[in-house]
């Protein structure tokens, strides 16, 4: 490898990588956020307790098994497979002319989902059982459980989890150079054509996504011990006259 070449590519094609760049970070932000926003929901009713009533029962077992269809199916198969299932699919079943951007948030999203819909529930199943029967105890229903006392923890709980999926989604957009999104490594490929320097152009695109991943790590480090709040606690003193 020649680090002349290596500089001369960067400083030659440095709009394009980071044009590359910049798509990679919006489309794993995007998709990471809506992602967990549909596993949030996706955890919580297959964490609902099984009702009593009969129609309510067969409700909540069919939406648990359509639920669990959409988690093994997406957590069962490529992300790749499944951009050019959902943006070649879609013009032919439909005769919808989907845009790759749409396509490749869609397919991070939705792949996220599943991913996070068991992080979600396994956190939800982490909180003591106490904690449920004594907010219960003291009249909050399910609804009330959930948003006062158990998701503050599980979203705590589950934010490292979180910050992988992200890390996770930088990497993975990569395969959706298969339905043309100008991303980081579909950029790459157009450099290393022209100039055929494929060891070169490929080692600066190894070298960005270092960066963007160790940097998104460090962030969300950042925030988890801004959350766990200091290493020590002082007690603040009462006055027992008073």
């Amino acid at each position: 490898m020649s680090f002349e070449w290596v500089i001369t590519i960067i400083s030659e094609n440095w709009p394009m990588f980071l044009r590359g760049a910049g798509m990679t970070l919006l489309i794993a932000l995007t998709g990471t956020i809506i992602g967990a926003v549909i596993g949030l929901f996706a955890g919580i009713i297959r964490t609902v307790p099984t009702p009593t009533s009969g129609l309510k029962k067969a409700g909540l077992k069919v939406t648990n098994f359509v639920l669990s269809v959409y988690i093994e199916f997406f957590r069962g198969t490529p992300m790749i497979v499944q951009a050019m299932v959902i943006y070649y699919g879609s013009a032919l079943a439909f005769g919808f002319d989907m845009n790759v951007m749409l396509a490749a948030v869609i397919v991070v999203s939705i792949n996220t989902g599943a991913y996070m819909a068991e992080i979600v529930r396994g956190g939800i199943i982490s909180v003591d059982k106490g904690q449920f029967e004594a907010a219960k105890a003291i009249g909050m229903n399910h609804y009330q459980t959930m948003m006062n006392v158990v998701l503050p923890q599980v979203i705590r709980n589950i934010l490292p989890a979180t910050g992988n999926q992200f890390v996770i989604n930088i990497k993975d957009t990569s395969v959706l150079n298969v339905i043309s999104v100008s991303e980081l490594y579909f950029v790459t490929k157009s450099v290393a054509g022209n100039n055929f320097r494929y060891f070169e152009s490929f080692f600066v695109a190894c070298m960005i996504y270092f960066v963007m991943t160790f940097m998104v790590s460090q962030i969300l480090r950042y925030f988890e011990r801004k959350l766990d709040g200091p290493d020590s606690y002082t007690m603040i003193k009462t006055d027992q006259n008073r």
